[in-house]
């Protein structure tokens, strides 16, 4: 578990991997890109939540399955805690066991190691920011996923409120949203409120993923 002074400016992050050399080619990426610093490394679930927790990055790019701790819950971990940091999963795992759990437990995206490293760039800058982030090969799978029946109310979105779920896939902030639909941001909070509630959702990225697992979406 290593740790690096912090850039003010940048948008910190640590990573979490039981692999070496995948935690030196991620920083080694994110050092050589301008406005990114990696904090620290760690090598399972609960260091990284020690370390996320001690030095309060902005994201934790977190892998699932180690051996000394795993991803899922790590993320329920920090989430238990209050951590502000954005989770943002990185694995080689798109299976329906690995991706829903992830998501429910608290992630803010979903992204596969095979990803273009502009994409992972994005992908941090958005979940730093808390927007959605799920790659297309997790999305379709989510579309794939045996349906289930919803919770009572999870199928009556308003046609408004599938607008807003629609823009929050695209990973559109609430500002965004309120300028695309002539509305107050208030307003769009409102309405994700009423999603959350209507999906049995605790956040956006799940609201997301259940939409896309029960056909809302997609």
């Amino acid at each position: 578990m290593t740790e690096h002074p912090v850039d003010e400016h940048a948008v910190t992050l640590i990573v979490v991997d039981d692999h070496p050399v995948v935690r030196d080619g991620l920083r080694g990426m994110f050092e050589s890109a301008a406005g990114f610093q990696v904090l620290g490394e760690a090598a399972d679930g609960p260091a990284g939540v020690e370390l996320a927790t001690r030095l309060d990055p902005d994201v934790v790019l977190m892998d699932l399955r180690m051996p000394g701790g795993g991803g899922v819950a790590a993320i329920a971990d920090l989430a238990r805690r209050g951590v502000r940091s954005r989770v943002l999963v990185l694995t080689t795992y798109d299976t329906d066991s690995d991706t829903l759990p992830a998501i429910e437990a608290g992630a803010t995206g979903y992204l596969l190691k095979d990803a273009p490293r502009e994409e992972l760039f994005t992908a941090v800058r958005a979940a730093a920011e808390g927007r959605t982030v799920l790659s297309p090969a997790v999305a379709s799978r989510l579309v794939s996923h045996v349906r289930t029946p919803p919770p009572p109310g999870g199928e009556g979105l308003s046609a408004r409120e599938r607008e807003v779920l629609e823009l929050v896939a695209k990973g559109t902030s609430n500002r965004a949203i309120a300028r695309e639909l002539f509305i107050s941001e208030a307003t769009v909070k409102t309405h994700l409120t009423h999603v959350f509630g209507k999906l049995g959702a605790k956040d956006r990225a799940a609201a997301v993923a259940l939409a896309y697992e029960r056909g809302i979406l997609g």
